[in-house]
């Protein structure tokens, strides 16, 4: 549950949240009392989002708008767009994220055959394109789409890796996660991000070979 007040909470921007893990991120900051706003590149498909899922939870804090309205009324961004539309997403913002936190959730794997991506991060990649004044933070991207939905309000048994140059930005990050139920550790600068999608390639892999869709990552060792 978030530690402050609602009204002292950070309003959240899901970037490319109508497709399979913007809803789920949104429904479980909006229950414990975040403002969330969808963000899509029409604006009726991310209102059309917000209606459903307000409905589902018995709430009308979620709002819908298009991506550059959803970033300039945020005080945190979350970035959850296809990697094909990571690059052009990220050109298109550019001037909106300034001054700003940046959650870049890109995993550049494909899931038809999941192979670790090359180096740099897709987080560095944006950090470089966004430049200094947006503090980027990689974080979500072993987070299955499917158990986000799950058992809202209550934790969830998957853990948040979270990259960032940024100490400070990464910390906010972490209480994001934990407020939306996930244990957050920091796991070092964006560079290290790129190992943290490449988790994502092992877990397609073992999702695809037991059947499931649910397989996560778990830390162990730190209080």
């Amino acid at each position: 549950m978030p530690e402050q007040p609602a009204d002292k909470l950070p309003v959240l921007a899901i970037l490319g949240g109508t497709g399979k893990e913007g809803p789920g991120l949104a429904m479980r900051w909006a229950i414990v009392g975040y403002t969330v706003i969808i963000g899509s590149r029409q604006y009726e498909k991310a209102e059309a989002m917000a209606a459903e899922l307000n409905q589902k939870l018995g709430i009308q804090t979620i709002r819908g708008m298009d991506n550059s309205a959803a970033a300039r009324q945020s005080d945190i961004c979350v970035l959850t767009v296809v990697q094909s539309a990571h690059q052009d997403a990220l050109q298109g913002l550019k001037q909106e994220l300034q001054g700003k936190i940046l959650v870049d959730a890109t995993a550049r794997v494909d899931f038809r055959d999941a192979r670790p991506p090359d180096p740099p991060a897709a987080a560095r990649l944006a950090q470089n394109l966004l430049g200094t004044g947006v503090r980027v933070v990689a974080a979500f991207q072993n987070v299955p789409a499917h158990t986000l939905k799950t058992k809202l309000g209550q934790p969830l048994e998957t853990d948040v890796l979270v990259c960032s140059d940024d100490v400070e930005a990464a910390q906010a990050v972490v209480q994001l996660a934990q407020s939306g139920g996930m244990r957050a550790f920091y796991a070092g600068k964006l560079d290290n991000a790129v190992v943290v999608e490449g988790l994502t390639a092992l877990l397609i892999s073992m999702n695809k070979h037991y059947s499931v869709k649910t397989a996560s990552i778990a830390v162990t060792g730190i209080g």
